[in-house]
């Protein structure tokens, strides 16, 4: 944690110079001291230690400068650091102006020019006032501070991105907190006004509206292979690859894994997992991505996110996977892990007001936004019910919208039982989300009953949708043999009216988790008929790496 800062300010540099030493030599220990020749430059290196979120807790400055006096730029510096204490360095006749800027600039102290010995004339003043600024100094976040709109996707991405891959951040909202006002206005002292979201890193660098790559890169997260061949290369960092990648590393084999967004998948965005064996009190789904990420990498994983596999070809006994930013990576043997995605809601006004007060999935970056609001869910399973409970902490009631009888036949006992004891959830069956409506956020929302087929138009700022999901692999169309809803077929699947599948070279028959490629392996939600639970999908992909030995095995005879 950076020190904090006393500021002294002097146009004279001998005095300047003769100042800066005898504040360091009694307080350099405790705080960094900061010098300036004229207020401009002063307030300059004010913008520039807030940029860094770093404090001042003590201003010194000589009255007599041009362009500036020391009271004027008192004034000026409280505005942006009102806590720090005010000190005025004086001559003889100018301690009137000093005596007035009490009042008008609620001065705490003036010491008369020249100030020797500091031991009896600098250090007792300073002493006292330094105390009493430390009794009430609380440190600042220390870290990526995000200044944006709520109602921006943009900035729910940032948010979403960072969140997903365990950054801490300050979020500072431009519509409601005057600090981010403070923050554009000091970036935009540099330069052109700067377009939200300003991601303002802990070292003072800003990214304006990034990417998740750009984001990435300057949070050191790893995109790049460093090997042009591995023997496993996974794809997808769900629970499935997670569990591949620790299992195969452990066991010896050269590993990397290929995530898009951030490890863990869905699961990583649940509140709250229950029923994982284990954890008696349950997890989140964050905790559980951040152990399974800490564990691969124990074993030398390599984590590529956010990176993409958007190709696959086959070479012999090669299989090279190509990325979104046109770089190839080879291995003898591929896990297709990439889990699935939840289903788009097509609506009147849904894509245009998606990350606008509409999202998918748990989004739990704005659930204190959600303060004291109604807000609405879409879904009866037990991710739908996970982010209910999460969000009656926050909103002042919770609606679940689902279109069957009941939440029994696609939610956990468990979870039913709690939404049934929290008195500000509602469960409205038999009722559908028709339309959404809203400029440049969601407004209100029109239900369908389906019982009496009447319509009903709801206020509401958040909806969030858990309607299904569907597998994303026309990437590997022409590639592997998938069911008509786009799950890739494994094993015994493969066989249809007890013919092998087209794509099948082998004497032997497919294992049981190898797709219509040989050494191409599935696990978890992607694969056809899969068991859609975290357990499940952390079993097959340890499996998997039991059939990549032996095919290894095979590759290498």
């Amino acid at each position: 944690m950076a020190k904090p800062a006393i500021l002294t300010i002097d146009d004279d540099p001998e005095v300047l110079r003769a100042i800066a030493r005898d504040l360091r030599t009694q307080y350099g220990d405790r705080f960094r001291i900061v010098r300036a020749n004229s207020g401009a430059s002063a307030i300059e290196a004010l913008e520039q230690l807030k940029l860094r979120n770093e404090t001042v807790a003590l201003f010194l400055s000589d009255q007599r400068m041009p362009e500036m006096s020391g009271v004027e730029f008192i004034e000026q510096a409280s505005n942006m650091f009102p806590e720090a204490k005010r000190v005025l360095l004086t001559a003889y006749a100018d301690t009137n102006a000093a005596i007035r800027a009490i009042n008008s600039a609620r001065l705490d102290y003036y010491l008369l020019k020249p100030w020797d010995p500091p031991e009896e004339q600098l250090y007792p003043v300073l002493d006292d006032l330094l105390d009493d600024w430390l009794s009430v100094y609380r440190p600042a976040f220390e870290g990526i501070r995000v200044v944006g709109d709520r109602w921006s996707p943009c900035s729910h991405n940032v948010k979403d991105f960072l969140a997903r891959n365990q950054i801490p951040y300050q979020w500072l909202d431009i519509e409601q907190e005057a600090e981010a006002q403070k923050l554009v206005d000091y970036v935009a002292n540099k330069a052109e006004k700067p377009q939200l979201p300003l991601v303002i890193l802990g070292d003072g660098q800003q990214l304006q509206q990034p990417t998740n790559i750009q984001l990435a890169e300057k949070i050191g997260l790893q995109t790049q292979a460093e090997q042009p061949f591995y023997d496993l290369v996974i794809v997808g960092g769900g629970p499935a690859g997670l569990a591949a990648a620790v299992y195969g590393a452990s066991e010896g084999l050269s590993t990397v894994m290929i995530e898009r967004q951030a490890p863990g998948g869905q699961a990583g965005s649940s509140s709250r997992i229950e029923n994982y064996l284990g954890f008696p009190v349950g997890l989140s789904g964050g905790d559980l991505a951040r152990r399974g990420v800490t564990q691969a990498k124990r074993f030398g994983v390599e984590i590529l996110t956010p990176q993409e596999a958007v190709g696959v070809r086959v070479e012999n006994s090669y299989r090279i996977v190509t990325l979104a930013d046109g770089s190839e990576i080879t291995c003898h043997a591929l896990l297709l892990a990439t889990g699935v995605s939840w289903r788009r809601l097509n609506i009147p006004g849904c894509e245009k007001l998606t990350g606008r007060g509409v999202y998918y999935g748990a989004a739990k970056t704005e659930a204190i936004a959600c303060k004291n609001e109604h807000i609405y869910l879409i879904g009866g399973a037990n991710s739908a019910g996970q982010a209910a409970m999460y969000f009656s902490q926050y909103a002042s009631k919770v609606t679940m919208l689902v279109r069957g009888d009941s939440l029994t036949k696609s939610m956990s006992q468990y979870l039913i039982d709690q939404i049934a004891s929290t008195p500000n959830i509602e469960v409205m069956v038999r009722t559908e989300v028709v339309e959404v409506k809203g400029e440049s956020n969601l407004e209100a929302i029109t239900l369908l009953h389906n019982d009496t087929g009447e319509k009903e138009t709801v206020n509401t700022s958040s909806l969030f949708i858990f309607i299904g999901a569907q597998p994303e692999t026309n990437w590997l169309e022409g590639v592997v043999a998938r069911d008509k809803r786009g799950y890739i077929l494994t094993g015994a699947d493969l066989k249809q009216n007890g013919k092998r599948s087209s794509g099948w070279h082998l004497e032997r028959e497919p294992f049981l988790l190898e797709s219509s490629v040989p050494g191409i392996f599935v696990a978890g939600d992607v694969r056809h008929q899969s068991v859609k639970r975290v357990a499940s999908g952390v079993g097959e992909g340890s499996i998997a790496i039991m059939f990549v030995h032996r095919y290894l095995a095979e590759v290498r005879a």
